[in-house]
Parts: structure tokens; C-alpha cells; sequence
């Protein structure tokens, strides 16, 4: 359940972002005001593409057989993983460029009065973050990563909203305690970690369909130190994929995930800061 509220806190405060800064720049001019409709518009399209998409996972899946219903969790739980890789390196990559981009994209409309444009441009960046949590909301659960009643659940994708609602403001009042900076990086250490975890629950299925062989199972045995089934234990396995009884194909792929990412978020770090200088040169 708690990982149902962080994945709706975490894209809502990204969608607040986009949303916000386009609405921002549109209020600051007389010409820019009569694009607002055009952007609750584009908002309205993008969530309506996000709720399509989930109503399409729910049909695939009611579909399955009980051999599909566990190939279709794994391939959620590893597509889920890879969203979650690539949305952390685009935002490394081109989050401090990211007003700038969309206030030029936006200008560009307005100057040529294609509102149809705007509205294009905001449910393209909504429908991301939608479809995003809609993937990442469906692996999760499917994978088994997140538990707990339909009821439950739901309540607490309502409370990451208003989880979200609450830090956008205070983002956007400022401080030296709460910057978006220090937010972007600690969510990613988060939404990483999560990520691996889901891997591990992609390759439980996948194990379990005799897709990949186990090598060694167990590894070693840890509950007496950290128990799955409650306390830290639990909260490892559900946002880190911590097991007690690791197989070694388990390890090998969790060891290569942590590699990976380490080396793909540094290859878009230089990349980030290449373009800030590049950005500088071109302004003096």
C-alpha cells in the first residue's frame, strides 16, 4: 500500500511541475491567457489517454489463462522496472533544462496561435506521467509488490495525490530545506530502489515458468536476521527486493541492475552538464 502512495505522489508532484510552470508562463501575458482553456484541455486529454491505458491492462489481463495471467505479471513487473529506469534518466539528463523546453514549446504556439499545438504539448507531458503511474501502479501490484485490498489501495493512491498536492506548494514556496533539487534526488534513490525490487518480482515469475534456472537456491538463508514477513524486513523486500532465500540468478541479475543504472544516470550526468554549458556558451 505504501508503495501505491509513493508512485502517486511522486508522478503527480512531476505532472504538478509541467502543469504548473506551463500555467505560470500563460497568466503572464495578456496573449498567453487565452491558451489557459487549451491547457486544462490538454490536462483533461492526457488523463483521459492515462485512464484508457489502464482499461486496457484490465482487459488483457482478464483475458489470461493461469500460465498467462504469470507471464503477463512478469512482463509488467520488468516493463514497470525499465519505466522507472528511464523516467530517473531523463529527468537527470533534462530536468534542469525542462521549464526552458516547455515555456519554448509553448511560445512557439502562442506566437502562432496554435492552440491546438499547446494542448498537444500538455497531454503529451500528462499522459506521460499518467501512463507512467498506470504501468508503474499495475506492475507493482501484479507483481505482488504491493498488497492489500482494492479499497485500501485506492485510498492510498488518494492520499499520495494529496501528499502531492501539499509538496508541490511547498516546492514551489521554496527553501533551503525542501528544494526541487534535493526532492528529484532523494525520489530517485526511491523510485530506483523500488524498480529493483520489482525486477526481483519479474525474475520470481519468470523463475517459476522455468523461464530462467535458479543456479543455486538458496544462497543463504537471512530470516533469522531479516525476516520477509514483517517489520524491516518486509519494507526491504517490498521497496528494495530484499529476500531471505536468494537464489544466485537472483543475485547475479540484482548485482547487474545496480551496475547498470550506476553507469547509465553517470552517462546522464555528463550529458546534463554538457548541455548547461553548451546553453551558457550560446547565451554569451
Amino acid at each position: 500500500m505504501e508503495q501505491v502512495a509513493f508512485i502517486v505522489w511522486r508522478e503527480s508532484v512531476e505532472a504538478l511541475l509541467v502543469v504548473g510552470i506551463l500555467y505560470t508562463w500563460l497568466r503572464a501575458s495578456a496573449e498567453g491567457r487565452k491558451g489557459l482553456p487549451w491547457l486544462w484541455g490538454g490536462v483533461v486529454a492526457g488523463l483521459g489517454l492515462a485512464v484508457m491505458l489502464a482499461l486496457v491492462l484490465l482487459g488483457i489481463s482478464s483475458w489470461l489463462s493461469d500460465e498467462g495471467q504469470e507471464w503477463f505479471q512478469a512482463i509488467m513487473a520488468l516493463a514497470a522496472c525499465a519505466l522507472v529506469v528511464q523516467m530517473v534518466y531523463w529527468m537527470k539528463r533534462h530536468g534542469s533544462g525542462l521549464k526552458r523546453e516547455l515555456e519554448q514549446g509553448a511560445s512557439q504556439d502562442v506566437q502562432s496561435d496554435n492552440w491546438w499545438g499547446l494542448l498537444v504539448l500538455v497531454a503529451i507531458a500528462v499522459a506521460r506521467e499518467g501512463s507512467e503511474t498506470v504501468v508503474f501502479l499495475y506492475g507493482t501490484i501484479m507483481a505482488g509488490v504491493a498488497q492489500g485490498s482494492a479499497a485500501s489501495l485506492a485510498w492510498a493512491g488518494v492520499l499520495g495525490f494529496i501528499a502531492a498536492l501539499l509538496s508541490f506548494w511547498l516546492l514551489q514556496a521554496g527553501g533551503k530545506l525542501i528544494t526541487w533539487r534535493r526532492f528529484f534526488k532523494l525520489t530517485e534513490i526511491l523510485l530506483l530502489l523500488l524498480a529493483s525490487a520489482l525486477l526481483v518480482s519479474g525474475m520470481d515469475h519468470l523463475i517459476s515458468l522455468d523461464v530462467l534456472p535458479t543456479l543455486i537456491d538458496p544462497v543463504w538463508d537471512s530470516s533469522w536476521l531479516l525476516d520477509t514477513q514483517g517489520g524491516l524486513g518486509k519494507v526491504l523486500a517490498d521497496f528494495a527486493g530484499y529476500r531471505a532465500y536468494p537464489s544466485l540468478m537472483q543475485l547475479i541479475v540484482w548485482a547487474m541492475y545496480w551496475v547498470g543504472v550506476y553507469l547509465l544516470l553517470r552517462r546522464a550526468g555528463v550529458a546534463a552538464r554538457q548541455g548547461r554549458l553548451a546553453s551558457a556558451s550560446a547565451r554569451v
